[in-house]
């Protein structure tokens, strides 16, 4: 079959072939507007002659022309100074192309399609709206329009919502202030939005951590209790661990037992210790159990955790694909809905405090830059309510025999001088 352009077929379970709209990276990292689709499995409808496809490529090859210069008969291409042409800037600058991580784009292009999507009172769409009509009071409204729009809790929505005006409207006036109000260029600010409760991300013990990792192993997907085990030790970011940023060249390859662990979110390469000896010549290992869950890895490349395309041929897990193997694990073995790779992590973090680190010795294991992103990891546990109850308990009764001390000495005192004889 002749597919039209940015068309791709894939291989359906059920054997079907479904089709793809794929706009290629180097037009998206441009600002493409177009977006991705799936076509369905009806080729006629999909690529035929006037089907989505053909659709699809000519409102791309509008946006083609626009950036030629030459004249656009639809809304391709969005029109300078609107709402979606502020939203086409932010994606072409460095604060997003630098700053947002490949795994957030598509969360963002959402967000970004639901607030050029909201409709007015009038019946247009706010992408179509030129900047300088958003005022703070209009910003309030749209506020609201977000709290009650689509399904579900939509507070935590509204409010990244916001956020992210607040972000488009700051960067792209830096780089085009002629198109923003020159008395209050970025209405965002100061808008006022209801308090909600923030969800507490879960955090699991050590227990489930090699509970899940050894039914990993016994059911043929060591690469993916390796992940748990790493994530919850070592501290490593999820993402991190399945791109195939830990790596066999850093484990135990220098002059000093360690394993190399690289945070890309913030650049900090630790080494952490695996071994001490100690004086009597003894070794110490801190990562026994870990490193024998990291023995039953295949060696089949750089990084530690590569799965097998065909024989001799291995590729980093892609995130999707990696979640899904995690949940199906965890369901075999047993374990709570709420275990995944990022609360492995959260539960290591935990241990920490109930090990009752310091925050300079936490930070030194999990690289965190700030003391606000290091708080926010470690879970109030039954364990650190415990430990801050037992010390707090000691205080009160260090303090009141300090206390029943000085007391006794001034009664010693006062029988003392009314026992001593009065002088005519």
């Amino acid at each position: 079959m002749k597919l039209p352009r940015h068309v791709i077929p894939k291989t359906l379970a059920s054997g079907a072939t479904a089709f793809y709209y794929n706009v290629p990276t180097k037009y998206r990292k441009i600002g493409c507007p177009v977006p991705n689709e799936p076509l369905g499995t009806d080729y006629g409808r999909a690529c035929g002659e006037g089907g989505r496809a053909a659709t699809l490529n000519g409102l791309f090859d509008e946006w083609m022309d626009a950036r030629k210069g030459l004249p656009v008969s639809s809304d391709a291409a969005p029109r300078i100074g609107t709402i979606d042409w502020l939203f086409q800037e932010y994606k072409t600058s460095r604060a997003y192309l630098e700053k947002v991580k490949p795994r957030s784009r598509r969360n963002y292009e959402w967000n970004m399609r639901e607030i050029g999507d909201t409709l007015t009172k009038r019946g247009d769409r706010i992408g179509g709206r030129p900047i300088k009509s958003v005022s703070p009071l209009g910003a309030d409204k749209l506020y609201d329009a977000f709290v009650k729009g689509g399904k579900g809790n939509r507070l935590r929505t509204a409010e990244k919502l916001v956020v992210l005006c607040r972000k488009a409207w700051r960067v792209v006036h830096r780089l085009h202030p002629a198109e923003f109000p020159s008395d209050i260029p970025n209405p965002w600010l100061g808008v006022t939005m209801a308090t909600r409760v923030k969800l507490v991300k879960h955090a699991v013990t050590r227990e489930q951590t090699y509970r899940f990792a050894h039914g990993c192993i016994e059911r043929g997907e060591p690469e993916c209790g390796a992940a748990a085990v790493i994530c919850f030790e070592w501290l490593q970011r999820p993402e991190n661990v399945i791109a195939g940023h830990i790596k066999w060249t850093g484990y135990r390859t220098g002059p000093r037992p360690t394993i190399r662990i690289e945070h890309h979110k913030t650049g900090a390469v630790i080494d952490h210790p695996l071994e001490e000896r100690l004086a009597s010549g003894e070794v110490l290992k801190f990562y026994e159990e870990a490193e024998a869950v990291l023995a039953k890895l295949a060696r089949r490349g750089v990084p530690m955790i590569l799965r097998e395309v065909e024989e001799g041929v291995s590729t980093p897990y892609s995130f999707s694909g990696m979640q899904k193997i995690v949940q199906r694990m965890r369901k075999e073995i047993g374990l709570p809905k709420e275990f995944t790779l990022d609360a492995c992590r959260h539960g290591g973090m935990t241990e920490l405090e109930e090990a009752e680190l310091t925050e300079g010795q936490g930070r030194a294991l999990s690289a965190h830059r700030t003391r606000e992103s290091y708080a926010g990891y470690a879970k109030r546990t039954e364990a650190r309510m415990l430990s801050a109850t037992r010390k707090r308990h000691a205080h009160m009764l260090a303090n009141q025999a300090a206390t029943d001390v000085q007391n006794a000495a001034a009664n010693a005192v006062q029988n003392d001088r009314s026992e001593q004889p009065k002088i005519a």
